[in-house]
């Protein structure tokens, strides 16, 4: 295995130090497994689907197809990959000794799904290094699904990002926009209620001064939609790995740029802005600005 550093096929740097055919093979295996489980979501939803149970807060919601989905994906990857390691969303991290671990979202934007709201998705992404610690990982590979609109999103280290939907494979490249005025972006919101508010005046703030924000509610899909040019930006306070893992490498192989603020790492669990290029030091400067030093949103 070649060290990290050394040059991808595109002639970046590739920080994973996998070899190019294995990142070529675990892209089709996320893909796969990202297709199987979206699937099963979709096409086994229960009638009446409740509430399982909840987790950081009383609006943290988990249904019992999040816990199916995942058990699926982790029963895969332990026949196909077994030395690899496995960090889910429910049941938490396996390790493992190959240096790979799967991060696994089995349904981002659960309220979406428990509502039968067509914007939910599946993120299967593998990762170098430790997916729990911040800054001591990078993703390698990965595959966000919308099985509601049968869009699949997926890139690897040096292979570009692609969208395949209607039979056919499509690159995918962020927008070039560098001013706010003209942007459409996208943001979420915390399940924490006293951080909502802070999160409100951020909203209230930046929305007079550009052209709209949309919150869809499922943060893989999210940055898979900057990947896209469906957005021109996108920030959030309080993702998780399993969050943003997969569509993290979708959307800088599509020539798109995530950060925390003050250009911190973009796999922190505190701030994500994502963009364009030329629109994303803007974007992030504006957070940065209204979020204010020592502020729970920080």
């Amino acid at each position: 295995m070649p060290a990290a550093g050394d040059a991808g096929p595109t002639g970046a740097p590739d920080p994973t130090g996998v070899p190019e055919e294995q990142r070529r093979e675990l892209e089709l295996l996320a893909v796969e497994l990202a297709r199987e489980a979206g699937a099963m979501i979709r096409d086994t939803r229960p009638d009446g689907l409740g509430v399982a149970h909840t987790k950081s807060t009383d609006l943290d919601v988990v249904t019992e197809m999040d816990t199916r989905a995942e058990t699926l994906l982790r029963e895969r990857l332990a026949a196909r990959r077994p030395e690899d390691g496995v960090l889910g969303e429910e049941a938490g991290l396996t390790g493992g000794t190959s240096g790979l671990s799967w991060v696994l979202d089995p349904i981002d934007g659960t309220v979406n799904y428990l509502y039968d709201l067509p914007a939910y998705a599946v993120s299967v992404a593998v990762v170098v290094g430790d997916p729990t610690t911040t800054g001591a990982w990078a993703p390698v590979a990965g595959a966000v699904i919308n099985p509601r609109t049968d869009e699949v999103f997926h890139a690897r280290v040096g292979g570009g990002a692609h969208l395949q939907t209607r039979g056919r494979s499509l690159p995918l490249r962020a927008g070039g926009l560098d001013t706010l005025g003209q942007a459409l972006l996208a943001t979420g919101f915390s399940y924490d209620r006293e951080v909502r508010r802070l999160q409100a005046s951020v909203l209230a703030d930046l929305l007079p001064r550009v052209r709209d924000v949309r919150r869809m509610g499922a943060a893989a899909l999210d940055l898979c939609h900057v990947a896209a040019g469906r957005v021109d930006g996108y920030w959030e306070y309080g993702t998780h790995a399993w969050d943003r893992a997969a569509g993290l490498l979708v959307l800088t192989e599509a020539g798109g740029v995530a950060s925390g603020l003050q250009a911190g790492s973009a796999d922190s669990q505190e701030m994500i802005v994502a963009a364009g290029a030329g629109l994303h030091p803007v974007l992030r400067a504006e957070v940065e600005r209204l979020v204010g030093a020592g502020s729970p949103t920080r």
